[in-house]
Order: C-alpha cells, then sequence, then structure tokens
C-alpha cells in the first residue's frame, strides 16, 4: 500500500469572476498584478522592462502547464532508498512525454515564447519540445485604424498532430494576429492539436469575443482585463457581461494598457 493522498491533482489557478466563457481564464494574482502594474507605467524603461516580462512569463507558464498539460502517475524512489524500501513518491505530475509548440509571434511574443520554450524543455523531454516562429504585423488604414493582419514570414514544424500550441503574446488587443496564427495551426498543418491556448500580460473585450467567436475550444490565460473605455455605469458590473465593454482606443491600442510593448521590448519604434 502506498499513501494515496497524491493519486489525483485538483490544481485550478484561482480567476476572478467573468461572462466570457469556461475557456477565457483571467487570473486573481496579486503579485503578478503589481509586476504589471510597473511594466506599464511610464517611467519603466529597459533593462527593467525586459527583467519584469520573463518574471511574468515565467509565472504565467507554470500555472499554464500546470493546469492544462496532461498528468501522469510516477514511481520515484528518493535518496533515503537506500535505508528505507519506502522511500519512493508515487502520485501524479506533469507528464514528461507531452508534446508542445511555443509560438513566438514577432515581435512582442518572441521573448514570452523564448521564456515558454525554456521552461518546457526543463519540465518535458525535450525532444518533444518545439519552438515555431511567424512573422506578422497589423494591417493599417490611412487613418490608423487597424484593418487586418499581414504575413510577413514564417518558420513552422508542420507536425501538431496531438500537440498542445501555446501562442504566448503579451497584448491581447483586437484578436486578430493570435486569431489567424490559430486558423492556420488548426488548418494547414499535419494533424490536429490537442489544444491551442493562448497565454497574455493583458487582454481587451475586443479580443476575448474575437477569439472565443473565432476559436470557441480556444483556451486563453491572462493576468489582467483592460477595459477602462467602457461606459462608465457599466464598469461595476461583472466582466462579459455586456457587449458594449470596451478597451481599445480608435487607433486599437488598449487603455490602460502598457503602450507599444513590441517597441519597448526591443527598443525600435519602426
Amino acid at each position: 500500500m502506498h499513501d494515496r493522498t497524491y493519486d489525483q491533482s485538483r490544481f485550478a489557478p484561482p480567476e476572478i469572476e467573468h461572462r466570457y466563457g469556461p475557456n477565457v481564464h483571467l487570473l486573481d494574482d496579486p503579485v503578478a498584478l503589481a509586476w504589471l502594474a510597473r511594466l506599464g507605467a511610464r517611467e519603466t524603461t529597459q533593462p527593467e522592462l525586459g527583467r519584469l516580462v520573463r518574471r511574468l512569463y515565467e509565472h504565467l507558464a507554470w500555472m499554464v502547464l500546470a493546469a492544462e498539460l496532461p498528468r501522469r502517475r510516477i514511481d520515484v524512489p528518493s535518496r533515503m532508498v537506500s535505508s528505507r524500501s519506502e522511500a519512493v513518491y508515487r502520485g501524479v505530475a506533469v507528464d514528461r512525454g507531452a508534446k508542445v509548440v511555443s509560438v513566438g509571434l514577432a515581435r512582442a511574443g518572441t521573448v514570452p515564447s523564448q521564456i515558454c520554450y525554456e521552461t518546457l524543455n526543463e519540465l518535458l523531454e525535450p525532444d518533444g519540445v518545439r519552438q515555431d516562429h511567424l512573422f506578422m504585423s497589423r494591417s493599417v488604414n490611412q487613418d490608423g485604424q487597424v484593418t487586418g493582419v499581414h504575413w510577413h514570414d514564417a518558420k513552422i514544424g508542420h507536425q501538431v498532430q496531438g500537440r498542445t500550441v501555446l501562442f504566448p503574446d503579451p497584448m491581447g488587443a483586437t484578436g486578430g494576429s493570435i486569431a489567424a496564427a490559430m486558423t492556420h495551426y488548426k488548418t494547414k498543418l499535419d494533424g490536429a492539436p490537442a489544444a491551442v491556448i493562448a497565454l497574455n500580460l493583458i487582454v481587451t473585450p475586443e479580443y476575448l469575443r474575437r477569439v472565443t467567436a473565432e476559436h470557441p475550444e480556444a483556451r486563453v490565460y491572462a493576468y489582467r482585463l483592460d477595459r477602462a473605455l467602457t461606459p462608465r455605469e457599466l464598469l461595476a458590473s461583472v466582466p462579459g457581461t455586456h457587449p458594449e465593454e470596451r478597451g481599445l482606443d480608435d487607433h486599437q491600442y488598449i487603455v490602460p494598457g502598457a503602450g507599444g510593448l513590441g517597441e519597448l521590448l526591443n527598443n525600435a519604434w519602426v
């Protein structure tokens, strides 16, 4: 007989209440919210900005992986087994054989994807871990309004059958890039992903409405919902209750948001 305490895992990250559906997870994490507020502050620049992004994504990655990756029973003798036969951990853990792809969406998603990729290589068997790269940008009209997504190039491994596909992208603004990337992975590659999951720092109501409409099976994890341009009388409501909720200005930037995070991460304003 063995201790049955760890025969099951019921881990689930704490979340705030909302009405965006069961696949949206708006995390309730005061430490992450403190870091995220510093990230968006006017005085925060490199190198502190880069350190904060790394800290936030290391934290977000382990929560998402703990919640979403398959689990399996393991039996691992400890160093004490030489003197006691009972010195064996028997219980569940993340399945090291899980196969995962982290997708780097240039530019803002490049660093977050690298962080997830490094975390995955430490947690899982490295030969089951892959990082892909997509080079995309917003298409805008003469008034600066977003009209779509323009693909520049991609470096993608074509096999996705049974893999969990992660999209670590800090700012979930319009949802255009993530939705297009998810469509590509679901329809243009070999096989069907086991799951598609967005890992965002900040999201808007517009983003959540688009992603959940176009990809209802996709999971979204985010630290913060920004909807500051919602009519004032609705801001006391549970998020997701009213279609008038709004977090994007007329140029599709998030308010309060964090500014152009892709530009800030790279100190490049083109």
